[in-house]
């Protein structure tokens, strides 16, 4: 067997003022054939994956390019039409092919093209032809389209928010490829649209347990090949926003098509129950202040793995004037500081402006005397399995309060962001972590209590109030009686 796989991946948050072009690839993830690592990255993992798959079955892998850029706003129209050419060009040159397995994220979105992966799977359709296995993974922060699930065979999304499972998703599309090479299986979709737009953390209830009846479904029902629930993505502004349920069953699409509404219902159901409590950065260091540590505050909004800057300084600033000590920050995206900081050396005191230079409801820029505490080139965090470039990065402290400044956007993934600078997490009585729930499952382990901040504007997060152009108007909460 001959396969073909490839990955092109990015989430766009469509109001982020940030945009991406080929160098946001270079500076996350940008492996032409052959070059993407062992370790496998959120969305491309199915590249070392299916490398495993293929060795183990003696199939041929033929492996076009993989690239991950972090969330940002719109992809210039250059960048995805050169990466997506080139992925086309290596599988026409591979071809003939006995399947394709294709590393998506679903949320990207570029100028001119409100579907790019609805794009590239029906181009990759079109080269393949109609009988030969196509399978996508995805992220469930994303869109489903009537495109894309015309083109593909299979979409596989992760189930967990944190993306905890990524790797496990791959392994499915690798198993689902051989089933149907042995023909085996003949997968059919299944979708029911929730009408709704909501934010869905596996690591709570209600959701967790609806997570875990997706397992036992999938394991208990022979028809049932796999069940995604879609959750959307709020601050993408396309015709197809919303959260969907997605069952691929076993050429059963009656069946599936009946699971999908009863789960789609019960979905529906929990509108407005999943999401976590959020408070003001007030309330948020006042409780934190009266509890032992490490207490874990999320700066939920200014999340890069959002789309957002992740510069925001509104709970720096009210930590410094409640003179707060024995803090730490991971992180503020802020390249300029960065390279101002590893000009002057490490045990530099200088003055210094940082942070809130990309958006309006990001605070405003500290100006402060700081010590330069640790200077780190290409500096990595962990995620799982992978490996998160930060950029080069410096540990600032200024009366008290320490600050990673990173010069790559990435949101704080893993107690590894603090420790690579020498930082003992366990040891500090606050961290603010600016993320949305992917640090919880590892730092959920060592904090007393994780507790969800909403600072500033920095993130489209209420969708009645959101100015969308192209999203529908019908779904909830924006329709309240929908």
């Amino acid at each position: 067997m001959r396969i073909f796989t490839a990955a092109l991946a990015t989430e766009t948050n469509t109001f982020s003022p940030i945009r991406i072009d080929l160098r946001a690839f270079a500076a996350s993830l940008l492996a032409r054939p052959g070059e993407h690592p062992e370790t496998p990255t959120l969305c491309t993992a199915v590249i070392p994956v299916g490398r495993a798959h293929c060795r183990a079955k003696g199939w041929e892998l033929i492996e076009g390019t993989s690239a991950w850029a972090d969330p940002a706003g719109l992809v210039a129209k250059w960048t995805y039409e050169l990466l997506r050419d080139e992925i086309l060009d290596q599988l026409q040159g591979a071809m003939p092919v006995d399947g394709v397995v294709i590393g998506l994220h679903g949320a990207m979105v570029a100028e001119g093209y409100v579907d790019p992966e609805g794009d590239l799977l029906s181009r990759i359709r079109a080269v393949i032809g109609a009988d030969t296995p196509l399978i996508a993974t995805l992220d469930p922060h994303s869109h489903l389209t009537q495109r894309r699930a015309e083109a593909a065979d299979a979409l596989i999304y992760f189930k967990e928010f944190p993306h905890t499972d990524f790797v496990d998703r791959a392994e499915d599309a690798w198993a689902l490829l051989g089933d149907m090479l042995q023909g085996k299986v003949r997968p059919v979709m299944s979708i029911h649209d929730c009408v709704m737009i909501d934010v869905f953390p596996t690591s709570n209830q209600p959701m967790r347990s609806f997570v875990d009846r997706m397992f036992a479904l999938e394991r208990d029902r022979a028809e049932v090949l796999s069940i995604s629930t879609v959750h959307g993505f709020m601050a993408g502004d396309v015709p197809e926003m919303g959260t969907k349920l997605l069952v691929v069953t076993n050429d059963d699409a009656a069946a599936g098509q009946a699971l999908a509404d009863e789960l789609g219902q019960e979905l529906f159901a929990m509108r407005g129950q999943s999401r976590s409590t959020e408070l003001t950065p007030a309330e948020a260091l006042d409780k934190a202040a009266a509890l032992k540590g490490p207490v874990v505050i999320a700066d939920m909004w200014d999340n890069p793995g959002g789309g957002t800057a992740g510069d925001a300084t509104v709970i720096l600033q009210d930590a410094m004037d409640r003179n707060l000590t024995n803090i730490a920050f991971g992180s503020i995206w802020d390249p300029v500081a960065v390279q101002i900081c590893h000009a002057a050396g490490e045990g530099a005191v200088l003055d210094l402006r940082l942070g809130a230079k990309s958006a309006p409801g990001t605070g405003n820029p500290i100006d402060a005397r700081v010590e330069v505490v640790r200077n780190l080139k290409s500096a990595q965090q962990k995620f799982g399995a992978s490996d998160v470039p930060i950029g080069d990065a410096t540990l600032i402290r200024l009366d008290g309060i320490e600050v990673i400044l990173n010069s790559t956007r990435a949101q704080c993934f893993d107690p590894s962001l603090f420790t690579i600078f020498g930082i003992d997490p366990a040891m500090r009585d606050i961290l603010v972590v600016k993320s949305t729930n992917h640090f919880h499952a590892a730092f959920a382990p060592i904090a007393t209590e994780i507790l969800y901040c909403s600072a500033g504007t920095p993130y489209p997060n209420d969708p009645r109030c959101t100015p969308y152009r192209l999203a529908r108007r019908d779904i909830w909460p924006i329709q309240e009686t929908a």
